[in-house]
């Protein structure tokens, strides 16, 4: 098995902060430095699904059958378009495996048990969560090593960054002691105004260790890329997004070697 730490939930309860955007980004660029990585969809929403080219109607097998169905995860996982970048991809029917969550003993672990099996055959394995703190999060940080928390730069960042953290502390605390704060990612960074400098500034002087130096910008071609169901790197390699999620793989492969070799 690969070691613990590779495996990242990327989580904010808040939406719109580019989370599946990062979680698609990062993953696609591991996998061009050439890492063997998964990307689990835990979103209802199922955005990264969309966002690699998957029709989330039209999926034989999704995250809900590998939750709920029995299925097993090897099954469901399906390549894309960028070599080394496998997915396990969600489909709108895991909206209801919240409440079908609530009846099932050991609920928190059902995940982490479905990944045991296929999570040795990557480098990493990413977890795009939704945006809530609901028992589909919980599953995913359950399954997780470390979580990765893009943070939008704008007013009330911190606010929703201590709520996520707190829940983090809680799962580490009570269900996985594994888990800890992998990073803290800074997104849609517009130069042009003053309150993403100080957004910045401030989660830095809250949490100075766990900032990633790369701040990734508000990018249109960021925005673009997921309706053409490519990630960054296929859709626009030479775009400010590119090069910014480029540096922040780089980033996250200095951490995991200086946590690996702690």
């Amino acid at each position: 098995m690969r070691p613990v730490i590779r495996r990242l939930a990327l989580a904010n309860q808040k939406g719109g902060v580019g989370k599946t955007t990062t979680a698609i980004s990062l993953g696609a660029f591991l996998a061009a430095k050439g890492e063997r990585v998964l990307l689990v969809d835990v979103d209802p929403q199922a955005n990264a699904t969309s966002g690699l080219g998957l029709d989330k109607w039209r999926l034989e097998r999704s995250t809900y059958d590998v939750l709920l169905g029995g299925v097993p995860a090897a099954e469901a996982i399906l390549p894309t378009n960028r070599r080394g970048l496998e997915l396990l991809p969600a489909s709108p029917h895991l909206a209801a495996a919240e409440i079908e969550l609530t009846g099932i003993d050991g609920r928190e672990w059902l995940l982490r048990q479905a990944l045991e099996p296929v999570a040795g055959d990557y480098d990493f394995v990413l977890l795009d969560c939704p945006p809530s703190l609901g028992l589909l999060t919980i599953n995913a940080l359950v399954a997780a090593s470390g979580v990765i928390v893009p943070v939008q730069c704008e007013y009330l960042a911190l606010e929703g960054l201590s709520l996520l953290l707190d829940t983090a502390t809680r799962v580490r605390e009570n269900l996985n002691p594994e888990l800890r704060v992998f990073g803290i990612v800074m997104t849609m960074f517009d130069p042009r105004t003053n309150l993403s400098e100080q957004v910045v500034e401030e989660v830095r002087q809250h949490y100075p260790e766990a900032v990633f130096r790369t701040v990734i910008p508000r990018n249109v071609r960021l925005s673009e890329a997921p309706s053409y169901g490519l990630s960054i790197l296929d859709y626009d390699a030479a775009s400010r997004g590119a090069a910014s999620y480029g540096a922040l793989a780089d980033e996250a492969l200095e951490r995991t070697a200086a946590l690996t070799a702690v």
